[in-house]
């Protein structure tokens, strides 16, 4: 073989998923030199060459034409860079490479833990005195001879805006030392967290989908002592778990992905990364969805509601959730609506059903619910919606033998209470504004609901006399 068929070879498209591009450059440039028997080269010019070589195979097979050598492109900076696709490997390698080094740049441009604590002992060094209440302050003077000594590091936190954002009025023009230095703290955590979420990124776009995330907690349970107590065989129900409460109130669109600023801007990786506090209380753990005994406790309760043992709820068996007094219409609706593998439910159309019924003050859990009484698909509830659910309140109470109250006193009380911009017809958005769209949906699919709302004085009496009972015992 000629060393021109040689060098073909080498710079063959299909070679590129199988050899060391670098060593495959050097090789080429190796050839060339043989070739003309020049004398070997020094390491400087054989970098040049290689990257000269680099350039040119790039930008051939990136696909490039003489078109960006026209005047308008020229004129115009490109902003839309298409994603390389799954066969342009080289492509693929380049872009993860450079977005590892720039997460890894700015990661080093982050305080560390002993440049926290200079920064700590800088502070403490200038507070302002006097000291009031064991808090010590400091006024924008000294703010700024802390800012010369911490560092370059540190410059973005010793603004005047950051300082006119702490202040809060103190009589001698200071701001609180611990204050400022929580709020430094927070920013780094935030930059770590958002460096550490963008490693899962896989297009570099800023979302992540749902394998992604998966992959992120799954990673992050070795480092939560409150999760130790999971065994290995329930770490991907826990990753489910965990992941669905993102999914669920962070993409109510159902995109597929997530935005890892809205994630940095909601309160769960704060509860997630809570369970880092092994003295964290039991209460503490039970309130928190992401907590082992929450989890424990909603994975619990799909197996008892699965009958059957087949890893499915279907409409008879999801019956059973709660109290058990869902009504029929109710459940017809949502195995309609959600996703069904040959009509019965799996454990993530669960999740997603007991976020919506747990949380039904949430704007994404009412946008959940008011779909699968959307019967008509019209956007609002109107009378024929709303009669249609009631009936089966109704039906119910007659199976308890109780006599039902009449629709059109229920259907008054809904309109009152929501008062919807257009007196037939009750949006998602009148539901919401309201503030009583959980009352509204409550008592339309639930018969316990109903009966609580429907008793409500007798209740909040029963309570009043029994906390009267509960003084006059301990006088």
């Amino acid at each position: 073989m000629t060393l021109t068929g040689q060098q073909e070879e080498e710079s063959s498209l299909d070679d590129v998923g199988v050899m060391d591009f670098r060593n495959k450059l050097r090789r080429c440039v190796e050839l060339n030199k043989k070739g003309t028997d020049q004398p070997v080269v020094s390491e400087g010019e054989k970098e040049a060459e290689e990257t000269r070589l680099f350039s040119t195979y790039y930008h051939q097979w990136k696909g490039e034409d003489n078109c960006y050598n026209t005047g308008t492109y020229r004129i115009i900076p490109k902003f839309y860079h298409k994603l390389p696709s799954e066969d342009e490997i080289l492509l693929q390698k380049v872009r993860e490479e450079a977005r590892a080094l720039f997460l890894q740049r700015r990661s080093r441009d982050l305080l560390g833990n002993e440049e926290l604590q200079h920064l700590w002992f800088l502070l403490d060094k200038h507070h302002t005195p006097p000291v009031i209440a064991d808090e010590q302050m400091i006024n924008y003077t000294d703010f700024l001879k802390v800012s010369t000594e911490a560092g370059t590091k540190c410059k973005s936190f010793f603004t005047a805006t950051v300082f006119a954002k702490l202040y809060q009025k103190e009589p001698h023009g200071r701001i609180s030392i611990m204050q400022f230095f929580n709020y430094v703290m927070r920013k780094v955590w935030l930059h770590q967290t958002r460096i550490g979420l963008s490693l899962y990124d896989v297009t570099g776009l800023g979302y992540l989908k749902e394998i992604d995330l998966e992959n992120y907690i799954l990673e992050l349970i070795p480092t939560l002592p409150r999760l130790n107590v999971l065994e290995r065989s329930f770490y991907s129900f826990y990753v489910c778990t965990a992941v669905r409460k993102f999914f669920f109130f962070l993409d109510p669109m159902r995109t597929g992905k997530i935005k890892i600023l809205d994630i940095l801007a909601c309160s769960f990786l704060d509860d997630l990364l809570e369970l880092r506090d092994e003295e964290l209380s039991r209460e503490m753990q039970e309130s928190n969805w992401f907590s082992a005994p929450s989890a424990l406790r909603v994975y619990g309760q799909y197996l008892n509601l699965d009958r059957d043992h087949n890893g499915m709820l279907s409409k008879e068996e999801l019956a059973r959730y709660g109290t058990g007094t869902l009504t029929d219409v109710f459940l017809d609706r949502v195995f309609q609506e959600c996703l069904t593998y040959d009509g019965e439910m799996d454990y993530k159309t669960y999740l997603d059903f007991v976020l919506a019924l747990e949380n039904r003050k949430e704007p994404q859990a009412l946008q959940y619910l008011f779909r699968i009484l959307d019967v008509e698909q019209k956007g609002f509830l109107n009378v024929f919606s709303l009669n249609y659910f009631y009936r089966a309140i109704q039906e119910q109470m007659r199976r308890h033998n109780q006599d039902p109250i009449s629709f059109e006193d229920v259907k008054d009380e809904i309109f009152d209470m929501v008062k919807p911009k257009d007196p037939l017809k009750i949006t998602l958005q009148d539901l919401i504004y309201s503030g009583k769209g959980d009352t509204v949906l409550s008592i339309l699919i639930d018969l316990n609901d109903f009966w609580t709302y429907e008793n409500r004085e007798y209740i909040v009496l029963d309570a009043a006399a029994a906390t009267s009972d509960a003084d006059e015992a301990e006088i």
